[in-house]
């Protein structure tokens, strides 16, 4: 990377919304761009999490770009290795190999407010850009809790998505920190290995079936030979869960149902009253992510496994000590503890127009406009932002939506002319914010009596999208300069008469 390059486009990651990002910009005719890459390698969270079991929780034909169908899926649910070969091929079919910068993790972002423009430093160089788009996806940063004596374990010490293969699981007393979407895929998958395994389980989740199964070869040749039918399964899988929607956004009292399933499921595989105590949720099942898995509860009711239903307070040497007092030994200790999804650390890198960190701005929660910018940050756009998470469905349709706003937003900026930039309007961010708050208000998720990751440390749900995905569809169909401020460089440099730097010029009032 040359020092100092300038590129009209910065794309941050390379997963499923920057590769997003970078087709949606060829296929607008923008090809002066770079995607900043911190790996060595494209596929974001599905090149990161390699553990044993690593599999998608959601059907492959709708977790997959509508734009880059795959008519070869070898599961209905396929693997890890499936879906970053997946994320592979779309950068070679679609042409991305030149812009991707591999090693170039950011380190800072700054707002240049007389340019107009982003100064970016990354581990590989300087560069500036006139919009940046941050995709770097809430699922990449692992978080491990603090806890005392944890640097005294003589043992091996990893987090799901930094698993060590080089490290031997084979004979050894394995505790398995965490009972997220993660652990009941590595749980099954070590089992058999493993000498001894404790899982140590703060809450339980509810967990379904996974009704995975091998997509046989007809099916594919099928798929390839007439692609509508590729389209009809995706749309049939879409419309399914579109109907699911209601239940967990309006009336979460009709999941009983769904909880009564899933209570079958745990007794057919855990015969201990003991056993399935401990692994009966207390709270209304959605409020946490469902989980799928038909292999989770015959490993635990395993002889060579232990549940322990209390967290992790402490380590004494090779000695665990959870909440109730218990103890356990352990050679090696596996955290599926989660990620820093509403402190996501590259908002301490981003700096805005008034010299603060995106990190300060949100101290009190995470707010953006439609998802994706916030007051104070010019020509700056997230994929996967605030309030666009889902439980029940494909990111991927929500990434597209946002990948629709992206387009129009840089069709605004070609319409205003010259050196200009769109900034999200506090007043817009926090009308769109409190709307989506009180839709928040009677969902699963919040009155489901428990505590999630979806929660900040405010209580506050930052993170799921309270509607359908054809309404974010909607939302995020067109962009409203109502919006926005448009600011224009400073008069001196843009040769005209009277507008100070950053502010709206008399072309700009209006066009509002």
């Amino acid at each position: 990377m040359a020092e100092h390059e300038h590129v009209r486009v910065a794309v941050i990651g390379s997963g499923f919304g920057g590769l997003g990002a970078a087709v949606r910009l060829r296929r607008e005719g923008i090809t002066d761009f770079v995607v900043l890459e911190r790996a060595d390698s494209v596929g974001g969270t599905w090149r990161d999490n390699s553990y044993p079991g690593c599999a998608c929780d959601v059907p492959s034909h709708l977790y997959s770009f509508s734009f880059a169908p795959n008519p070869d899926w070898p599961r209905t649910f396929s693997g890890q290795e499936h879906i970053r070969a997946y994320l592979e091929r779309v950068a070679d079919v679609f042409g991305l190999r030149p812009h991707l910068r591999f090693d170039s993790e950011v380190k800072l972002m700054t707002w240049d407010a007389e340019q107009l423009r982003w100064e970016i430093e990354t581990a590989s160089g300087r560069l500036t850009a006139d919009l940046v788009v941050s995709a770097t996806g809430p699922l990449s940063d692992p978080k491990i809790p603090d806890i005392p004596g944890l640097d005294t374990f003589p043992g091996k010490v990893f987090h799901s998505a930094r698993w060590d293969h080089d490290y031997d699981l084979k004979g050894k007393r394995v505790a398995m920190v965490g009972t997220g979407a993660s652990a009941i895929q590595i749980v099954p998958a070590i089992q058999p290995r493993v000498g001894r395994l404790t899982l140590f389980q703060r809450t339980p989740p509810w967990v379904m079936p996974r009704m995975d199964r091998a997509i046989s070869g007809a099916e594919r040749w099928l798929h390839r030979q007439l692609p509508f039918t590729t389209q009809a399964r995706r749309g049939l899988l879409w419309g399914i869960r579109e109907l699911q929607v209601q239940a967990f956004t309006k009336h979460p009292g009709e999941l009983g149902f769904v909880e009564q399933l899933a209570k079958r499921n745990m007794a057919r595989a855990i015969k201990d009253p003991a056993l399935r105590a401990k692994l009966t949720p207390d709270y209304r099942i959605g409020c946490k992510r469902i989980l799928l898995s038909s292999e989770y509860y015959p490993a635990l009711a395993r002889p060579n496994v232990d549940v322990v239903a209390s967290g992790l307070t402490e380590v004494r040497g090779s000695t665990l000590v959870a909440a109730d007092g218990s103890e356990t030994e352990a050679d090696a200790i596996i955290f599926g503890t989660g990620f820093h999804v509403t402190d996501m650390p590259i908002a301490e890198r981003v700096v805005g127009a008034d010299g603060r960190t995106l990190a300060e701005v949100w101290k009190g929660g995470m707010e953006a406009l439609r998802g994706a910018c916030a007051a104070g940050f010019p020509n700056w756009m997230t994929i996967i932002g605030p309030n666009t998470g889902l439980g029940n469905s494909s990111m991927i349709l929500m990434i597209e939506s946002q990948l629709n706003y992206l387009a129009d937003f840089i069709r605004q900026l070609d319409v205003l002319g010259g050196r200009v930039a769109l900034d999200a309007r506090p007043s817009a961010v926090g009308a769109w914010n409190r709307r989506v708050q009180e839709r928040m208000e009677r969902t699963v998720w919040n009155t489901g009596g428990c505590t999630s990751w979806y929660l900040d440390g405010n209580g506050r749900n930052t993170t799921i999208w309270p509607g359908t995905t054809a309404e974010f569809r909607r939302a995020t169909r067109r962009v409203d300069l109502m919006e926005y401020e448009v600011l224009r460089e400073p008069a001196a440099k843009a040769g005209g008469a009277t507008p100070q730097s950053g502010k709206r010029s008399a072309e700009a009032e209006a066009a509002l």
